[in-house]
């Protein structure tokens, strides 16, 4: 005879059955922590993170402005990035896309570069070529230099609305980017200082402080020697036409020279 309040045999199977399901747990959870099957997906989830971060800092992560530069890019890293304009004959300003089409910039909706003037403010980098000096345009009430227009509309037919890398070197003091300037035409990658060298316009970087060339000055000097010798844009002579209009041959100024006599003349004026 079963007592009334004794379990069925059913109820008892049901038991059994729930102790199978249902393992046994332990008291002692460090033991569960260094199980395989509980530290391979932490430790996995754990490297994959710090991963993704250290990618996105070191290759993805925007560089909107000069004052977002970290010190350890200068001399260490580059920028790839889109011109937006072409301010004088040796700096532009460049909209930084890191990762390029590959990140997908110029691809996805949310990574277009801008093209309004007022969506531009404070969103790019202003870059000045490294070893080379462009002949001077008329600014600040100074006489444009010859060549200055050749030189300027030289630069923005090479790379306007053209994606560059620029090896940084150090900001200047006016908080441009010292870089060397890297532009693909087809399958060749060209150094935009040499160019200009090679152009006859631009002369190697001449002050006695600031310069900077990385292993490229020799190869720059070389260039300006050739430009020079083969009388290349500002080396040029007069033409037959011009000279029969008397104009002569003059000797030219550098942009240095040039810089250093509006200088000087500044000078004497707040002295005087």
């Amino acid at each position: 005879m079963r007592w009334p309040w004794s379990r069925s045999d059913d109820d008892q199977k049901k038991s059994g059955l729930l102790q199978w399901a249902v393992p046994a747990r332990s008291g002692n959870w460090s033991s569960t922590l260094y199980e395989p099957r509980t530290l391979i997906p932490a430790v996995a989830l754990t490297v994959s993170t710090v991963a993704g971060v250290r990618l996105y800092k070191s290759y993805l992560r925007r560089i909107p402005t000069v004052n977002h530069i970290k010190p350890n890019y200068y001399r260490r890293k580059g920028v790839f990035g889109h011109v937006t304009s072409v301010g004088d004959a040796d700096n532009f300003r460049l909209f930084h896309t890191p990762g390029g089409r590959i990140a997908g910039w110029g691809i996805l909706p949310w990574k277009k570069v801008p093209t309004k003037r007022e969506d531009l403010v404070r969103q790019t980098l202003h870059i000045r070529i490294a070893g080379v000096d462009a002949p001077e345009l008329a600014h600040w009430g100074r006489e444009a230099q010859p060549f200055a227009k050749e030189a300027h509309e030289w630069l923005i037919s090479l790379i306007h609305n053209r994606r560059v890398r620029a090896y940084i070197y150090r900001r200047d003091q006016y908080d441009r980017i010292v870089a060397q300037v890297f532009v693909r035409k087809w399958f060749f990658k060209k150094d935009v200082g040499l160019e200009m060298l090679k152009a006859g316009l631009a002369t190697v970087y001449e002050a006695k402080s600031g310069a900077e060339f990385g292993t490229a000055e020799d190869k720059y000097r070389a260039a300006e020697k050739k430009a020079r010798e083969n009388k290349v844009g500002m080396w040029a002579k007069p033409s037959f036409t011009q000279r029969l209009v008397g104009t002569s041959s003059k000797r030219l100024e550098s942009p240095r020279e040039y810089k250093n006599r509006h200088n000087a003349a500044d000078k004497a004026k707040k002295t005087g």
